[in-house]
């Protein structure tokens, strides 16, 4: 079955336990990954992860070994509550295992949630989940937030009296900015307005709005692109002395890759600079689209419970990213 628009948005933020399998599957990434959230979230509640009734696992793992997802969606928790299971990154190889879990799914076993990047009508994934009965495939498109979402956000972040104003300030954001982005700011409109009953003003908007990346946040950037890695630790330190933390750091690395990305597939890209031109040149489409999956990887751990130090989390994507390049 395949959900479009507001049916989309709702199934996504409430998905049904009584359905075997959600398919989610987009050309962005990030999207992606934010719309699995939602859904993961909707399923096991937010502590379903730490209770262990997540099931996370790599597409790749399948294509040996079948019967992992079958055994997953079968297993009993120690955790009372639903459950899922997690196959991230799905290709057409996957679609065998995910057809006999789907076949073998009962009431009770955990749920299946699959991503995969941009599908064709003739993916056999995206047909098994299309034409399944119960199954669901919601496709993830490249656009700005609606304003029901941006209204669902912002009530997740407790705003529910916004000033017209404010509202158009967010679309004008919701514009501009990438979903990892927008995110983060209406998540910091949440705490800056916290135990504040006063409506959401444009002025508060714009006090949370991203800032403009710093001439240090521009060289750690050159430097991670063009290899050299052992100047990555003195920046980084100089960075956290100015405040600048790991979320916003790996936000600007992740645009900053994108748009060589976009240089080296001979994407629209307005100006260049000639270095960056050059660290597209030596990264190459393949070894940019895998750092660009680190980077994705990296903002999620970031933006989760994870007690890890996030700027320490950062410095060794940095680092890994910086290593990519060739030898």
């Amino acid at each position: 079955m395949i959900l479009n628009g507001d049916k989309a948005r709702s199934y996504l933020a409430r998905p049904d336990p009584g359905r075997p399998g959600l398919l989610i599957f987009g050309a962005d990434p990030m999207r992606v990954a934010l719309k699995r959230q939602e859904a993961v979230k909707g399923l096991i509640g937010p502590d379903g992860d730490s209770e262990m009734r997540l099931t996370r696992i790599p597409a790749g793992d399948l294509r040996g070994a079948g019967s992992l997802l079958i055994d997953a969606i079968k297993a009993t928790g120690f955790f009372p509550g639903p459950r899922v299971a997690l196959v991230e990154e799905a290709t057409q190889f996957t679609q065998p295992a995910l057809a006999n879990a789907l076949s073998d799914w009962r009431t009770g076993d955990a749920s299946i949630i699959v991503t995969a990047g941009d599908l064709k009508p003739t993916s056999p994934i995206r047909k098994l989940f299309e034409k399944h009965p119960a199954a669901v495939a919601i496709a993830i498109y490249d656009t700005p937030p609606t304003a029901q979402e941006i209204e669902a956000e912002l009530g997740r972040a407790g705003l529910t009296r916004i000033e017209p104003e404010a509202r158009a300030s967010l679309a004008a954001l919701a514009q501009s900015l990438d979903p990892g982005d927008f995110r983060q700011t209406l998540e910091k409109i949440g705490l800056y307005k916290l135990d504040d009953s006063t409506p959401l003003s444009p002025d508060d908007v714009a006090s949370c709005a991203p800032l403009s990346i710093e001439a240090d946040l521009d060289d750690m950037l050159d430097i991670v692109a063009a290899g050299q890695s052992g100047r990555i630790g003195p920046l980084m330190a100089r960075l956290q002395s100015q405040g600048v933390n790991a979320v916003t750091l790996c936000i600007g690395t992740l645009r900053h890759f994108r748009t060589l990305h976009a240089i080296a597939v001979g994407g629209r890209v307005f100006t260049p600079r000639p270095a960056m031109q050059a660290q597209a040149r030596r990264l190459g489409p393949l070894r940019l689209e895998q750092a660009l999956k680190l980077l994705v990887d990296t903002d999620l751990a970031l933006r989760s419970t994870a007690k890890a130090p996030q700027m320490a989390v950062m410095e060794r994507t940095l680092i890994r990213l910086a290593m990519m390049g060739p030898r």
